[in-house]
Formats: structure tokens, C-alpha cells, sequence
């Protein structure tokens, strides 16, 4: 089956001149990586974050949010994370794209220019109707919540 492409204007900002655009690192994946476009490198203390610039913004069409997520293999390796994962771009935001990294590991990190430091993903956004009541279908789960299964 062939995937719908979507079409996303990118402007590259000055200080991203020379980086490469966003792409897919593999066939299958969901996800376009971000790189830093930074001008010197940022040491992320243990517990703390940081604003990373990507020197992209982009026009999201109506009816899409783009999913700012952060990469396994940082979390993974290194215990870097983001502050508001997913990070939403809105259809109408026209600023530059900024990660908010967060240093959860138990070392300094350095993000240097050039580093994949998160993914995006266009994600398709249904507009909301809601319906005032004064009942809701019942279901199994009821109002069970915050690890109501246990934990095996």
C-alpha cells in the first residue's frame, strides 16, 4: 500500500546553514530526526535542561499538529529526554523549532552541532466537539486509573 505524503514547507534558518534537512533513517520509520543547530556545543548537567535550536520552522497544514519525540537511543544510552514529550507544532506557529532536552542520566551530556537530538512526526489532528452530559456509556474499566491493573 502506498503511503499519503505530505507535503511541509521548511525555512532553514542562518544557523543552520550546512546541516542537513530532517529525514527518515531507515525505510520504516515513523519519524524524521532533528538535528542541533547549534553554534557551540551545550554541556546538559545531571537534572537539568536546555533549549536546543533546530534552525528549521515549518508551515503545518490545518488538520496536522508535528510530534516533537525523543530518540530511544539517547534515552536509552544516556538518560536524555524531553521536558513536554511529544512537543506539539501547531498549524499555526511559525517560530523556529526548539527541543527542550532534559539530562535524567546520571553524567553531563554534550549535545554538539550536528547531533540527532529528537524526531518529528505529522500527525492528523480531528477537531473536538464536546457534549456536555450528564451520564457516559459505562464500560468495563469504569473510573479504574493510575495502575489499576498491578504491576505483572
Amino acid at each position: 500500500m502506498k503511503q499519503k505524503i505530505v507535503e511541509l514547507p521548511v525555512k532553514v534558518l542562518p544557523h543552520a546553514a550546512g546541516l542537513p534537512l530532517p529525514r527518515y533513517m531507515s525505510a520504516g520509520a515513523a519519524g524524521m530526526d532533528l538535528f542541533a543547530a547549534l553554534s557551540e556545543s551545550a554541556a546538559i548537567e545531571p537534572g537539568t535542561v536546555e533549549l536546543i535550536p533546530t534552525g528549521l520552522q515549518v508551515a503545518v497544514p490545518q488538520g496536522y499538529e508535528l510530534q516533537i519525540r525523543p530518540r530511544s537511543g539517547l534515552a536509552a544510552r544516556h538518560g536524555i529526554g524531553l521536558l513536554n514529550s511529544p512537543g506539539t507544532v501547531d498549524a499555526d506557529y511559525r517560530g523556529e523549532i526548539k527541543v527542550i532536552l532534559i539530562n535524567l542520566g546520571p553524567v553531563k551530556f554534550t549535545v554538539s552541532r550536528g547531533d540527532r537530538i529528537a524526531q518529528m512526526i505529522l500527525c492528523p489532528i480531528p477537531r473536538m466537539k464536546l457534549l456536555p452530559t450528564e451520564t457516559l456509556p459505562e464500560t468495563t474499566r469504569g473510573r479504574g486509573g493510575f495502575g489499576h491493573t498491578g504491576i505483572k
